[in-house]
Order: structure tokens, then C-alpha cells, then sequence
């Protein structure tokens, strides 16, 4: 598997990228096209493209933060999910970043979304913080309330949460 990095938003992969994640993310879950271009331009973001026997496979969306990695997006393509890859594409996100923070729907909301946080406890992360409310992501787009998972035991959850909110949304 390899993680191969994306630098400039005129990068033949991005359009495949932002049509599967307008079509998996909820829509108050999203940037707008011109919020995620402008990503790129984001010194603290990091876009990977993931690809497992010479086919892209998936994608994150990485910010490095003061004390930690956030994974604002992950997504296992549709046509390959279902065959471990989200698993190891976490075995990497483990070996390389030891500190790791992520959002996720309540598992109570839907069976979609404990499938999901049955998918993180696995894989070595545990629930830290029910009551984060992700801002919106812009006019006309909701705020959420979600969960915060991480891969270690933060000291300072309030500290993070501001962290997020001042620096990763609009």
C-alpha cells in the first residue's frame, strides 16, 4: 500500500477525490469546492492518496496541529471497501503519527455510525469527548454534535477542541 501525497489542487486525482467525497459525506459534513481546493494551500494540511496494487483505492485529509494529527477526512473508495484496506490504511496512520485525533458521528445514531466506531475501537482508538459540537462549515450547513476519538490519552480536551475549532473550520 502506498501513501502517496497530493500538493496542488490541479492534481489529475483531485476531481475523482472530491466526487466520492461530495457523494459519502453528508452535505453538512463537507466543504464546498472552493473551501476544499483551498486546502491545498493550507501549509498544516496534508493530502494522501491511497493506493493498493497500482489502483487508488481511498484518500485522508491530515492536519498537523500543535500537539497532534487530525484526520478530518478517511474514506475507502466504494468499489474496494469491505476488504481490509481501512484497516491497514490505519496501521499506517498509527506507525507514522502517534498522536491522532478524529471526529465521528455518535455510534447511537445509526447503524452506519456504531459500524463505524466499532471500525476505530479496533483499531486502537477510544472515545475521549460526546459532548464536541464541529462548527459548520459554512452558510447554510448545520453544526454537529460528534464524538472525538484518538489514539492516545489527550491531557487536554477542551484545549484541542478550541485547537479545531479555531484553525481547521472556516
Amino acid at each position: 500500500m502506498e501513501f502517496l501525497p497530493i500538493t496542488h489542487a490541479e492534481d489529475d486525482r483531485v476531481q475523482e477525490i472530491y466526487n466520492s467525497y461530495i457523494s459519502t459525506f453528508p452535505v453538512d459534513e463537507q466543504r464546498d469546492k472552493e473551501q476544499f481546493l483551498g486546502l491545498f494551500s493550507n501549509p498544516q494540511v496534508s493530502f494522501m492518496s491511497v493506493v493498493h496494487e497500482s489502483e487508488p483505492v481511498g484518500y485522508l485529509i491530515l492536519w498537523k496541529l500543535s500537539s497532534f494529527v487530525f484526520v478530518e477526512h478517511f474514506e475507502v473508495f466504494e468499489a474496494f471497501r469491505s476488504k481490509r484496506l481501512g484497516s491497514h490504511i490505519m496501521s499506517h496512520l498509527l506507525e507514522n503519527y502517534p498522536s491522532i485525533i478524529l471526529e465521528i458521528e455518535p455510534a447511537d445514531l445509526n447503524e452506519d455510525a456504531q459500524r463505524r466506531y466499532s471500525f476505530y475501537q479496533r483499531n486502537n482508538f477510544s472515545l475521549v469527548d460526546t459532548t464536541y459540537i464541529q462548527p459548520s462549515y459554512g452558510e447554510g450547513k448545520q453544526s454537529l454534535n460528534l464524538w472525538l476519538l484518538a489514539n492516545y490519552s489527550p491531557e487536554n480536551i477542551e484545549e484541542i477542541k478550541k485547537e479545531l475549532c479555531d484553525i481547521v473550520y472556516p
